[in-house]
């Protein structure tokens, strides 16, 4: 997404789908673990902790990367966007610089008047800076990390307080499960459908994904 378009987003380091996500993910990889692992007493239980939680870690370090990728390529994108409407003298070409880079919805309601508007507006503007990424994508970046990580750590936990590693299991199990449901509410309430139904049908969804990625030996 063009910086224009990301501008509204800065001041919120993620939004509620990227936190919703990165819990989903994080919450997927580690159940890889405890459902796949052969655990018959204690003794397997470390192992398996320490796989985990490994995994997590270096993934979030991976989204995280990710993120400041996709970062500095939407800021580059929408400086190149932003210069190039600034100095063009063409208006259709002003105009499809301008709906490019704005959401559809949005674009699609741009008349022509608007988009000479904007463009006398924008001239009007400081040349803008460069192309350094800003304070708030790496607090993204770090906020990425951290909820793959933590979202860990709750289905962990049972693993390291219950002695027998049956009844960790099933406690673990729930508590991710009821993860999986609240993650579904709360994406069922951003995107403004049945956060029941949504959370529902997340437990079913991750659960199939967990199996699939189990199957395919991940």
């Amino acid at each position: 997404m063009p910086a224009m378009a990301t501008a509204g987003r800065s001041r919120r380091v993620l939004d509620p789908t990227d936190r919703i996500i990165e819990v989903l993910c994080g919450l997927i990889m580690v159940l890889t673990f405890t459902l796949a692992a052969p655990l018959s007493d204690r003794a397997d239980v470390r192992p398996m902790l320490i796989a985990a939680l490994g995994c997590n870690l270096a993934w979030g370090i991976v989204d995280a990367v990710m993120y400041l990728m996709t970062q500095l390529s939407e800021r580059r994108t929408g400086l190149r966007a932003l210069r190039a409407l600034r100095q063009t003298t063409d208006d259709a070409a002003a105009h499809r610089i301008l709906t490019q880079a704005l959401p559809p919805a949005v674009a699609a309601a741009l008349q022509p008047a608007d988009t000479e508007l904007i463009r006398r507006r924008l001239r009007q503007l400081p040349e803008p800076g460069g192309t350094q990424l800003p304070k708030h994508a790496w607090r993204g970046a770090l906020g990425v990390f951290l909820l793959v990580f933590l979202s860990t750590l709750p289905v962990a936990v049972p693993f390291a307080v219950f002695g027998d590693v049956h009844v960790a299991r099933r406690i673990s199990h729930l508590i991710a499960l009821s993860m999986l449901f609240m993650a579904g509410c709360a994406f069922g309430r951003v995107v403004g459908y049945y956060p029941a139904l949504v959370g529902l049908s997340m437990v079913f969804l991750g659960g199939a994904l967990v199996l699939i990625t189990i199957a395919l030996g991940g």
